[in-house]
């Protein structure tokens, strides 16, 4: 089977959709199937194109096993709705231009948060069921993120007319699809509470890749450089954006801050539309104990997450933030580190039901402060947790997970080869 991908995040960008999309894909290869990837010149998270690349109608290179292809997309940071648009709608185009290029393809995947890719999929599907003439090509939607409700859920437009012209496009996406794969329950009852055919939606979760995110020392090297040594460290690693409300962290450093409390280090990794808003705000706020470090590569990621002895997870307090489960949560778990779980709904479930770590109230710095206290005093507590990590990252394996989604693509292609 020749599988198609269309995802505008792929390696060498480290985000959550990157990094599933290209273990999925790398599980497929090994099974025996052709894939191939059309996305874009990696830029994400600042909308600089990363060395050694360039932003281009067509570049193609193969990355263990997958043909990537990659085609010219309007290029911006990961902030401001409009420019964002346009850098969606650009690789939108250009994925739809350069897709008689890929020769049969057995089925299409978009992925999204954003729909437009997972639009691109549907026109290429369309498009190559014409090429072929009898032999039908179904698209799949793997649905990451409900947009464009998520846009209105962290404030970054209200419901307009252009909202409501994207839900109708939403919709019809998904009623267009062969098979949709949720990355969540919550996100399967939502669809079929809005009219959706619940038979033709599949949940695979995210995971980990156990091959990368496992159990480590923390990295002597990065602990000097950082002045860790003997502090307890509390990290966030990941998108810092509209929708992470991070200022609760800061909050929270300042707390203990003013209690005198010295032990305590606050770790930020990353990049996103709120990264310089909040360096200022922890300048302003004199926090010395907030340790501020930019995106760094794909390889060098676990030795970041090394330095951690809790990961703080976070989201907006917000009806719909309780629908998703960050993928983050997985790669705590794979390498031992107990979660302190800012992020209300199915998520919190899951650090509950694996005993992963403590759940907090979304945007209570008072809290996540007591929690914080409670995990570094409490050595039993502590083991514990870590010791749950690990033994429940072994239910969410990238490999496995992989194969589930494989089985459901199998089917898709089976069901319109009768």
């Amino acid at each position: 089977m020749h599988i198609l991908f269309l995802t505008d995040n792929f390696p060498p960008e480290v985000n959550a959709p990157a990094s599933r999309t290209f273990e999925h894909c790398r599980e497929w290869v090994k099974a025996g199937h052709q894939v191939t990837v059309l996305t874009c010149a990696p830029n994400f998270p600042k909308g600089k194109v990363y060395e050694g690349y360039k932003n281009r109608p067509w570049q193609s290179e193969t990355m263990e096993g997958i043909r990537v292809i990659r085609v010219w997309s309007y290029i911006t940071a990961n902030e401001g709705f409009a420019k964002r648009i346009l850098d969606y709608v650009s690789y939108m185009v250009s994925a739809i231009l350069a897709s008689p290029f890929v020769r049969k393809p057995d089925l299409v995947i978009g992925t999204s948060p954003q729909f437009f890719t997972a639009c691109a999929a549907y026109v290429v599907s369309r498009m190559k069921h014409v090429v072929s003439r009898m032999k039908r090509v179904p698209y799949v939607f793997e649905l990451r993120d409900i947009w464009p409700e998520s846009v209105k859920a962290v404030g970054a437009m209200g419901d307009s007319a252009v909202i409501r012209f994207f839900e109708k496009i939403e919709m019809f996406l998904y009623r267009k699809a062969a098979r949709i794969v949720s990355v969540t329950e919550s996100f399967k009852r939502t669809l079929v509470q809005r009219g959706i055919d619940g038979g033709k939606i599949d949940v695979v979760t995210n995971g980990v890749d156990a091959s990368r995110f496992k159990l480590m020392p923390k990295d002597a090297e990065l602990v000097e450089q950082y002045g860790l040594e003997g502090k307890f460290v509390a990290g966030y690693i990941g998108t810092h954006g509209m929708a992470h409300a991070l200022e609760t962290i800061l909050e929270a450093a300042d707390r203990l801050r003013k209690t005198g409390e010295d032990s305590f280090r606050f770790i930020l990794l990353g990049h996103g539309a709120r990264k310089q808003g909040l360096v200022e705000k922890a300048r302003e706020m004199g926090l010395d104990n907030v340790i501020f470090i930019d995106s760094v590569p794909k390889e060098e990621v676990p030795r970041y997450w090394s330095l951690l002895d809790v990961s703080i997870i976070h989201l907006k307090k917000t009806p719909l933030f309780e629908t998703v489960i960050p993928s983050k949560l997985f790669e705590c778990m794979g390498m031992g580190i107990p979660v302190l779980h800012g992020v209300a709904g199915e998520s919190a479930e899951i650090v509950d039901r694996e005993g992963a770590g403590l759940v907090f109230e979304p945007e209570d710095s008072s809290e996540l402060v007591d929690k914080l206290v409670l995990l570094k005093s409490d050595e039993q507590l502590y083991a514990h947790l870590r010791e749950n990590c690990l033994v429940g990252a072994n239910k969410y394996d990238r490999s496995e997970l992989a194969g589930r989604m494989l089985n459901i693509l199998e089917s898709v292609h089976s069901d319109y080869h009768k």
